[in-house]
């Protein structure tokens, strides 16, 4: 999630564990130590692969994490003024800030290595969109009443309660959504392929699905507001012609292992030379993926991979525009956008599917 929301989830904390005793500074050292496992982003691992699967990494490990909140705790109990303050307390208030920013962000896309240093694939179970501000705001006023009013506990804990039950209703909102999809991937024979349904940005409305299916996958929009519409799949290619050259090499494999099949590969000239890039489908919008990687270049009839990867802009950007009309298409307007409308013509395939 974004700063601003882990910051205030941590102040909510910090005030809800300790907002009687420490009063507002339980707040203003929740909202510092709950953006803290976010420094990572100023670590350059020196490739532009390595600093995306990187990030979030042990920064975000519960493991790493429960012990720098003992630290933590071992140190106050020892040195802070507040001498009527449990270990167990200390430990709590620590614990609790510090756990919970990863556990949120393994509810988003992107992914979060939960358990480093162990091998496993980050963690992602996308309920929420990454800037989400109907779990925020709750947050942020019950901070301001916290602040404002110096009932910091009472005023944290609401305001710790009504983000919960978003995101009760977010996963809730998601089930009905693989309810809903589950019968139209029966009919087209994909109920075994990989899928990712995901909330489309800033709601819960509004849904993203994408399937994967061979040298294909498909996008499909669903709102809770549909109705008893089916759900309609758009293909676009995924060229995994190139796939092969590039999980030969270190850093097609390392993508893989941390988006998983979702990834679409493409040439493009790069600086005279003809270079495989990999982009990652998961993160964006069709049309507008912030991720696409360099991984190799050819040379002849091989491709030779490159020793540093770079980050390559094909991404426009989402627009004002963009988000009005998903914002529309989230009340149930089926006219007002498909996941297909921003794609360039070569990606598409024929027959391409207009029935929004």
């Amino acid at each position: 999630m974004d700063s601003i929301t882990q910051a205030t989830l941590g102040a909510a904390i910090g005030g809800a564990v300790l907002g009687k005793r420490l009063g507002r500074k339980a707040v203003f050292i929740g909202a510092l130590l709950g953006t803290l496992p976010d420094l990572d982003v100023v670590l350059d691992y020196g490739d532009a692969v390595a600093n995306v699967t990187e990030h979030r990494g042990f920064s975000h490990s519960l493991f790493v994490l429960t012990g720098l909140a003992t630290v933590f705790a071992l140190l106050c109990h020892r040195f802070a003024p507040a001498r009527d303050i449990s270990l167990g307390r200390w430990w709590c208030f620590f614990a609790l800030i510090l756990i919970t920013h990863p556990l949120l962000d393994s509810l988003t896309t992107y992914g979060t290595q939960l358990f480093w240093p162990l091998d496993m694939p980050p963690a992602a179970w996308p309920i929420v969109f990454i800037i989400d501000p109907f779990y925020t705001l709750p947050l942020l006023l019950a901070l301001i009443i916290a602040i404002a009013t110096k009932k910091v506990r009472r005023a944290c804990t609401i305001g710790l309660a009504i983000s919960s039950l978003y995101l009760l209703l977010a996963a809730g909102t998601k089930w009905s959504i693989e309810q809903r999809l589950a019968p139209a991937l029966a009919d087209a024979g994909l109920q075994a392929a990989p899928i990712l349904i995901q909330p489309t940005p800033f709601n819960i409305a509004l849904w993203r699905a994408t399937i994967i299916d061979g040298d294909r996958y498909f996008e499909s929009l669903i709102s809770v507001f549909d109705g008893q519409r089916e759900p309609i799949f758009e293909p676009i290619k995924r060229n995994v012609a190139l796939e092969e050259s590039a999980l030969a090499e270190p850093l097609g494999q390392r993508l893989v292992w941390f988006t998983g099949p979702f990834l679409r590969y493409d040439t493009q000239w790069i600086d005279g030379q003809e270079t495989l890039i990999a982009t990652d489908i998961r993160l964006g919008f069709p049309g507008f993926h912030p991720f696409s990687f360099t991984l190799a270049t050819r040379d002849g009839d091989l491709w030779q991979p490159v020793e540093i990867s770079e980050e390559v802009d094909t991404s426009r950007g989402l627009r004002f525009a963009t988000l009005s009309r998903l914002a529309v298409r989230a009340t149930g307007n089926v006219t007002a956008l498909c996941a297909s409308d921003f794609i360039e013509p070569h990606w598409r395939v024929e027959p391409f599917l207009y029935r929004c």
